[in-house]
């Protein structure tokens, strides 16, 4: 009888959601169980209780799921690896205007390419609300672009995440200004845009940007010029993994302040050149990484006032290579199959419920310096807990693309059978260790 209750008690999975904005149980939030063992599925859907408690019978203990909780209409999650019998979901409440909300920096890498001005720009913004809550309306954040520039693609990124899919949209006729819709949750939200425009040679770039900035950044390659506006205050900076690119820094600017420059010439940022080597803030026990952009380690030559801000615009910078790298590729592969995913530094086309699972079940994989500091050590992750990330999200990108029709049925089926006997496998190493 013991033994059969504490089998029992090993198919159910409890749980609390808090509300972290007024230190409570959080009564009445829907609460959905997604199963990842076999892609993406609903497991479950209940609602807690008053004192914020829910429960769930697993179908399967052994596979890892994730734990979604819906509150004033904006989702949270939390994970669950396999053997886990108990989870705390935070959760806070919404508001259409938050006090403490900051844009920390702004990231325009610019570059030249078949007759296009190409710019691909990064914002960090940072909630540091409190009590904390979350920021939802229609002009989260807003930015500006020249008349006639063309958005190639969006994406937002929540700490600890991956970029998805978020495209802004205009907010006047002109469409020379757009707005993400994207909820701003406690601690740094990242969003990236990329837009192109006609190039003629030479081009004036005026930011004109809507909120003050700790700090804004223009990554141009070496062989274009880049020339100041009067009134600036532009510092040079070393990034010492991509010696091609001059980055130029104004720092402290105010609502208004100009930061317009211009640019002559025509060049392409290439590929950072990952420093095999190097120690890094954990210790050196970083990892490399494949996917484009990777981490950015802290760049030398950088004046004494960025130094109180490094982790925040070192993941804006970071944000800003990723996007360069997922769009050059994207470019590169369009004749084959439009859309594609670019290793772990996809954007994933996904609605709203999937690219919330995106956010917080990928976020495991990152392994850089800079990205550790957001969202733990990675380094620490076993080989086997590392392979099972990455099953799970190749796993989920191949439901999605399944779902989009960009593969056939004969080569889903036989992805995903192999996709899974692998994870099956893995998983039954990850349980022999426990």
């Amino acid at each position: 009888m013991l033994f059969l209750s504490t089998l029992a008690a090993a198919q159910t999975l409890t749980g609390t959601v808090k509300n972290a904005t007024t230190g409570k149980p959080s009564a009445g939030d829907e609460v959905v169980l997604l199963s990842l063992g076999q892609g993406m599925e609903e497991a479950g859907r209940t609602k807690t209780d008053a004192k914020g408690n829910f429960s769930f019978k697993l179908d399967n203990a052994q596979g890892p799921h994730l734990v979604r909780a819906i509150h004033e209409g904006v989702t949270y999650h939390r994970m669950a690896p396999p053997g886990t019998t108990s989870v705390e979901v935070e959760v806070n409440d919404v508001a259409k205007k938050v006090e403490g909300i900051e844009v920390v920096a702004d990231i325009m890498r610019v570059q030249v390419e078949q007759g296009n001005l190409e710019v691909m720009r990064a914002f960090a913004v940072e909630n540091n609300s409190k009590p904390p809550r979350t920021q939802m309306n229609e002009r989260n954040l807003e930015f500006n672009v020249p008349e006639g520039a063309q958005i190639v693609e969006g994406s937002a990124m929540t700490a600890g995440g991956q970029p998805i899919n978020s495209a802004p949209v205009p907010v006047d006729d002109k469409k020379t200004r757009y707005s993400f819709l994207f909820p701003l949750r406690p601690g740094t939200t990242q969003f990236q845009v990329a837009y192109q425009l006609p190039y003629t040679g030479s081009a004036n770039i005026d930011p004109k940007s809507v909120y003050p900035l700790q700090h804004f950044v223009a990554i141009v390659p070496k062989s274009m010029e880049f020339s100041p506006a009067p009134g600036t205050s532009y510092k040079s900076m070393t990034d010492p993994q991509q010696p091609d690119a001059n980055v130029q820094v104004a720092s402290g600017a105010s609502l208004g302040q100009p930061l317009a420059f211009k640019i002559s010439g025509s060049g392409v940022l290439q590929a950072r050149q990952e420093s095999a080597g190097q120690p890094s803030d954990n210790g050196g026990a970083a990892q490399n990484e494949s996917r484009p952009g990777g981490g950015l380690g802290p760049p030398i030559d950088a004046p004494d006032p960025l130094q109180k801000y490094r982790w925040p615009l070192l993941g804006g910078f970071t944000l800003a290579l990723i996007v360069g790298g997922v769009y050059v590729a994207k470019r590169q592969q369009a004749a084959t199959r439009s859309g594609r995913p670019i290793g772990k530094a996809r954007v994933l086309e996904v609605d709203d419920d999937e690219a919330e699972y995106a956010t917080v079940s990928a976020a495991p994989a990152k392994s850089s310096s800079v990205n550790a500091a957001a969202s733990g050590p990675v380094a620490s992750q076993s080989t086997s807990s590392m392979l099972l990330q990455g099953l799970k999200e190749e796993i989920f990108q191949l439901e999605v693309e399944h779902k989009q029709g960009h593969i056939s049925q004969q080569e889903y089926e036989k992805t995903k059978a192999a996709l899974d006997q692998t994870l099956q496998r893995a998983l039954k190493r990850e349980a022999a260790k426990r």
